[in-house]
């Protein structure tokens, strides 16, 4: 009997351990940060559990599966969309979005990620047909805004605010990729090819320019050359006229000086005939009254003319 008592009392001991335990558990729950927790008391929504320890009844107080409070990203697999002209595109799409109210995202729909997929496929679509190709191609952040309004506000009474919506890619057909391509080719021969012509022409234009400077500088610096050329001739025509004036010569060193310069006449390859003036003679009968003191005969003259032109050359 006392061995059968004291088995009865270990296993009643034993449950009630294991009770103690399970109530334990049930009564004392640790709520992560960034999460959220939603407390039932009877099948009943009681209040939200905020990050941290708390005290619930045991077997009428019940946790819901705890909610994540953190931006969460999704990824949507491509959707077809058929755009204003009628060309179906396969468009990827990303959301950004946050759970604010717990009670909300638990109570007011079954499941909020498959809801904000249906909603931005059919937003997409909506917003899309209203667009041909190229302005869907080149119009991506009015998508993205457009997007976003209309998913922040219906997901707004479920307790979600949706922060971003971005395309990540728009894929026309294969063909329409084709046809751009080539056009897109063909742009950029154009270019190239007005480059081309726009480079040639400058580089023309300035070596015409160049040109027409070097002729204006080289016309200026010959015209300034001549300049100074007449310049210092008719400088050193003045010094000489000055010096002879200022010596006062008399009729004799003239004559002597003409008669010096004649030789100089003939001198030259291309010097083929040169013709004395009549003073000449005039001259040359004041050099023998200079010299010899009478009047030079004039045949004596008359033989000198000859002796001087018998020393020019023919040829």
């Amino acid at each position: 009997m006392d061995n059968a008592g004291s088995a009865a009392l270990a296993v009643v001991l034993v449950v009630l351990i294991i009770f103690v335990i399970i109530v334990l558990v049930r009564s004392v729950r640790i709520v992560p940060q960034a999460r959220a927790g939603v407390v039932e008391r009877l099948g009943k929504y009681q209040r939200t559990l905020n990050p941290g320890l708390t005290i619930l009844i045991p077997f009428v107080d019940r946790l819901l599966p705890l909610l994540d409070l953190r931006e969460q990203v999704v990824s949507f697999p491509p959707q077809p969309v058929i755009t204003e002209d009628n060309l179906v595109v396969s468009i990827d799409t990303v959301v950004y979005f946050q759970v604010t109210d717990a009670r909300a995202a638990t109570y007011e729909i079954a499941n909020y990620i498959q809801a904000v997929e249906q909603l931005t496929t059919t937003t997409l679509r909506n917003v899309v047909g209203g667009l041909n190709l190229e302005e869907a191609l080149t119009s991506r952040d009015q998508i993205n805004g457009q997007l976003r309004g209309v998913l922040d506000e219906a997901t707004g009474r479920w307790g979600i605010r949706v922060s971003r919506v971005e395309l990540k890619a728009i894929d026309p057909p294969h063909s329409i990729q084709d046809s751009m391509e080539k056009q897109m080719r063909a742009e950029r021969d154009r270019r190239a090819a007005i480059l081309t012509a726009e480079g040639t022409k400058q580089s023309a234009i300035l070596t015409a320019e160049g040109q027409r400077q070097a002729a204006i500088l080289k016309a200026e610096g010959d015209a300034k050359a001549a300049i100074l050329r007449a310049d210092g001739e008719s400088q050193a025509i003045q010094k000489v006229f000055d010096a002879i004036h200022k010596g006062n010569p008399d009729q004799k060193l003239l004559a002597y000086q003409y008669l010096q310069t004649l030789p100089k006449l003939a001198e030259g390859t291309s010097n083929k005939l040169w013709i004395i003036p009549s003073e000449v003679g005039e001259a040359l009968k004041g050099i023998g009254s200079a010299l010899g003191g009478t009047n030079p005969d004039p045949a004596a003259a008359d033989g000198l003319f000859d002796q001087t032109a018998a020393k020019t050359p023919e040829s």
